[in-house]
């Protein structure tokens, strides 16, 4: 009080220095400075540190063991920044942590069992004014009343609680106060303890509840490092600090992880209390870094630099024994941005250091390797990375979610095709299976399917090749022998003990038997199987295929090149091979087939022979899509194939035909003479030699229309199979044929009557007049003109009737033409005699020459047949004169209402100066001279020709009326 009195000035700079602290780098620190006051009097007694925080109302109370309060240390809290520890070594060394007290009270008591003191705001007011001094007052006046707490100790009375040596009471000034301390003691955690090593045991008790802090590093990975530097490093780091630090040489870090993933951090470095610098890093740091005068900030200098340094390599430590322990430290390399320039200096030293510290585990032996010796190959995931290991030293398992962290400890890097490409010879296919089957989570990614373009892949034939795309991949049911075979010719087929699904996703194709054996090279071996060097090799490959599946050889016609050996040991294409007792054997001629050897028959089997080619029946052989300007190779050994396509195609050119589906029965031309009845018969009988005869092809012209037309097998029959008199089969009457039709036809064999009716069609026997061919036309005309030849009218009406609806011609109209003669029968007369007669009328028109009789469409068609023209091209049809109308009678347009109501009646009716009994004139009026005559005209000219016999009836007999309209009735 004399110096304050001497000198207000000094009042004034202890009040300014205890407000500073007060209000500014001590305002948040009360329960932090206090447990390091307690720390220390634990730590000076050599006794367990044990504090306790209870807070009830507006009271604060701080109990603690350890060393009580002494002289010298009422004296340290009654100054500044003069602590009386700085000859020992504890936390606080600075001598301001007490006024951290201020924050939340202006009248704090320490209560110790050697005594106890007080400090009051008020009660250091009530001094000052009791001094006198009006300097002093003055002071206290300008600074509003305000004065310094924390230099006049007072007496106080009272004990420390029980079990303890020391307490702090602090009333709480006001509501601010209150939640400032309930917020730090909520805040209060392992951090002190870590901090406070001094301390074994917190207990805070608060209107919340109870809590005890204990057994910190139970729920913390901690590594603790710290020295003292020699009299050298201490000149050298210490030479910027105050004078009381230099004294104290020690250094210390502290670093520590939470076990508890989701533990909180406090987010800033301690020193070892919490200051305001942020720390990025996933962990605890507490590290004796000198502070600035805030006690807040971490001052720059030598010291800082060291400790940061100190720090990584602690930090670098820490993860060394946590990957000692089974722990992946990856996440806790620093590849964030850094907090703030303290932050990034441990970060970057951290960094410094990590490369050269073992934290990652190998692979191949779980050894801990540097990340300078480690390899990682981008894109491999875990199983991919396991069988890499053994030949790609340090390797260590790589993600994408640590990608970064692998490049800030600059782990070398393996592009993934590098180690594709260095991937070599040596290793059984069951490892490469082993590494196929890795691969089964990485092929589902375009980029890496790219890098693994030169994966290498052991084959069935032994050779090692690179690229999987194209590869065959055999099932189990291929041997394994035939896939050596073809490994000779080019086909590459994985290895079966290398087969992984992984191949396929990469681009290799399930080898079924008929994948291979559409392969090009097994084709090209076929069709060169006559001139290989070991013929009976490339037939055992084959028929071993073939046998697994025959159904897979449908439609490879070539299989049919396949050298077979024959009975005789000679070597045969497969298509001129018969199974030894087949119909084949029976039918084809023995200078063009051979028996095929038996013993092949017994070790592959009937159904494999068949379906290379060996012929146990007739062969079917089919083409889609085919153009008839250039046949395909199925076709291409058809005999008469191209004369075929040339008779079919429309308009006669080829260019621009097509056919959708052509099936044709090979090898008729080797078909023994005597074995067509036989033949013909298995036609019939075979379901697939029967579509391939009867069913007409579908001919599509370049115009889009579509053209049946005979398969190629009812060609060949029609154009080449003669019989025993030299005389083609084609053309003769069908047993069935109707017997007008089959009169002028050459009769066909007997055998011909058992034959399948539309097998006999396709053959070429006729059974009604649309089976002539144009040939078969021209033929009947021939024989129809025949003056030797008796034909009566019944018959040659119905044939003139079936021939006029024909759409085919022969190529020569006939010179002479069959016409009716008044007689009942028929005569032969010149063509330029005849006439076409389409209509009843014109048969009264002896004048125009021989009547050819048909209707409709069927008359035009024999006028065209014939060249013959119809009547009315030849006559005028004229009626001379007009004659007289008559009324037509009621009853007749009553039965057949068509009839016209008016006729013309003549006395003498002539047509063209020819005397005729009807007629129907261009504009449709009836003509007549007769009843009969009436009848006929009426009839013909109401388009009602089937009532001319009613209308007669009615006309001839009026008293059959009421009969004729009652029949009507059942019309």
């Amino acid at each position: 009080m004399a110096g304050w009195a001497a000198a207000p000035v000094r009042f004034r700079e202890d009040a300014n220095a205890e407000e500073d602290l007060a209000l500014g780098g001590y305002v948040d620190r009360v329960v932090v400075e206090l447990a390091q006051n307690a720390a220390d009097a634990a730590a000076r007694a050599g006794v367990p540190g044990r504090v306790l925080f209870s807070f009830r109302g507006s009271t604060l109370v701080v109990a603690n063991t350890g060393t009580p309060l002494s002289a010298e240390g009422v004296e340290s809290l009654a100054t500044l920044r003069a602590s009386a520890k700085r000859d020992e070594p504890t936390v606080g060394r600075f001598g301001v942590g007490f006024s951290a007290v201020l924050a939340v009270t202006d009248e704090p008591v320490i209560l110790s069992r050697t005594g106890g003191v007080r400090f009051s705001k008020a009660d250091t007011a009530a001094a000052i004014a009791g001094v006198g001094s009006a300097r002093l007052a003055t002071e206290v006046r300008r600074r509003d009343g305000q004065v310094p707490a924390l230099r006049l100790p007072f007496e106080a009375q009272g004990e420390p609680p029980e079990g303890y040596d020391t307490a702090v009471v602090l009333p709480l000034r006001d509501e601010a106060a209150i939640a400032l301390v309930r917020r730090l003691l909520t805040e209060a955690g392992d951090a002190l303890l870590l901090a406070l090593p001094g301390l074994v045991r917190i207990e805070i008790e608060t209107p919340d509840g109870h809590r005890v802090l204990a057994d910190a590093e139970s729920r913390w990975h901690v590594h603790r490092a710290g020295g003292t530097f020699d009299d050298h490093e201490r000149d050298a780091l210490l030479s910027d600090r105050p004078v009381e630090e230099r004294s104290r040489p020690q250094w210390s870090v502290l670093w520590a992880l939470p076990r508890d993933p989701a533990a909180g951090l406090p987010g800033v470095v301690q020193a070892p209390t919490p200051t305001e610098e942020p720390l990025s890093l996933p962990a605890l740091l507490l590290a004796s870094f000198p502070l600035d005068p805030t006690r807040r900030h971490v001052a720059q200098g030598a010291l800082t630099d060291r400790l940061t340094r100190e720090a990584a390599v602690a930090y670098a430590e820490l993860l060394r024994r946590r990957v000692a322990d089974g722990d992946d430290v990856l996440a806790l390399v620093p590849t964030w941005l850094a907090a703030g320039a303290l932050d990034r200096a441990i970060r970057d030293e951290i960094i410094t250091v990590l490369p050269s510290t073992p934290i990652l585990r190998a692979v191949a032996d779980d050894k801990v390797v540097r990340p300078r010796d480690a390899v990682v190959v981008d894109g491999a995931d875990e199983a991919f990375t396991a069988v890499l290991a053994p030949i790609v030293p340090g390797l260590i398992r790589s993600s994408l979610q640590f990608r970064t962290a692998l490049d800030t400890l600059r782990v070398r890097r393996l592009e993934l095709a590098e180690v594709i490409d260095q991937l070599g010879a040596g290793d059984s296919p069951e490892w490469w299976r082993t590494l196929y089957s890795s691969l089964a989570g990485m092929v589902t990614d375009a980029l890496l399917r790219e890098s693994l373009g030169t994966l290498p892949v052991p084959l069935a034939d032994g050779r090692l090749v690179r690229g999987v795309r194209g590869l065959l991949l055999p099932g189990p049911e291929l041997p394994v022998d035939v896939l050596r075979e073809f490994g000779e010719y080019g086909v590459r087929v994985v290895h079966p003990g290398a087969v992984d699904p992984a191949l396929e996703r990469l681009g290799a194709l399930p080898a079924t038997p008929r994948t291979l054996l559409e392969d090009s090279a097994v084709r090209a071996a076929v069709e060169h199987s006559l001139e290989a060097d070991d013929p009976d090799a490339i037939a055992h490959a084959v028929l071993s295929l073939v046998a697994a599946d025959p159904s897979q050889a449908d439609g490879l016609w070539w299989l049919a090149d396949l050298a077979l050996r024959d009975g005789d040991g000679e070597l045969v294409p497969a298509n001129a091979l018969v199974v030894p007792g087949s119909v084949a054997e029976e039918i084809l001629d023995d200078d063009e087939v051979a028996p095929v050897d038996r013993s092949l028959l017994d070790r592959y089997g009937l159904p494999a022979l068949e379906a290379v080619g060996v012929l146990t029946t007739l062969g079917v052989v089919t083409a889609a899509d085919v153009a008839l300007d250039e046949l395909p190779e199925p076709l291409g050994d058809l005999d008469g194939i191209e004369d075929w396509a040339d008779d079919v195609a429309p308009d006669g050119s080829r260019y621009g035909a097509t056919v959708g589906e052509l099936a044709a029965i090979r090898d008729l031309d080797w078909i023994t003479d005597d074995a067509w009845p036989r033949v013909l018969e298995l036609f019939g009988s075979s379901p697939a030699l029967r579509r391939a005869l009867v069913t007409q092809v579908r001919v599509v012209g370049p115009d889009d229309r579509p053209l049946g037309v005979p398969s190629y097998s009812a060609w060949w029959i029609r154009e080449r199979v003669l019989l025993a008199d030299g005389e083609p089969l084609a053309g003769r009457a069908d047993p069935a044929a109707d017997p007008v039709l089959a009169s002028f036809l050459d009769e066909a064999p007997a055998w011909t009557a058992g034959l399948d009716p539309e097998v006999r069609t396709a053959v070429g026997l006729v059974r009604e007049a649309g089976d002539l061919d144009a040939d078969g036309i021209g033929l009947l005309l021939e024989r129809l003109a025949d003056p030797d030849r008796e034909v009566d009218q019944s018959a040659i009406l119905r044939l003139w009737n079936r021939l006029g609806m024909l759409a085919v011609f022969p190529g020569d109209a006939p010179e002479q033409v069959r016409v009716l003669t008044d007689d009942g029968l028929t005569r032969v007369v010149d063509a330029g005699r005849a006439v076409v007669v389409d209509g009843p009328m014109w048969l009264q028109r002896t004048d125009l020459g021989g009547f050819v009789v048909a209707s409709g469409a069927a008359a035009d068609g024999l006028s065209d047949l014939f060249e013959v023209p119809m009547a009315q091209e030849v006559a005028e049809g004229k009626v001379d004169g007009e004659g007289t109308a008559a009324d037509v009678p009621a009853i007749v347009l009553e039965l057949v209402p068509e009839v016209p109501p008016v006729w013309w009646e003549h006395e003498e009716l002539t047509v063209d100066g020819v005397e005729v009994s009807w007629w129907v004139d261009d504009e449709g009026a009836p003509h007549a001279a007769t009843f009969d005559g009436l009848a006929k005209a009426l009839a013909w000219a109401s388009g009602r020709w089937d009532q001319r016999h009613v209308v007669r009836a009615v006309l001839n007999e009026p008293d059959r009326s009421s009969e004729l309209l009652i029949d009507a009735v059942y019309d």
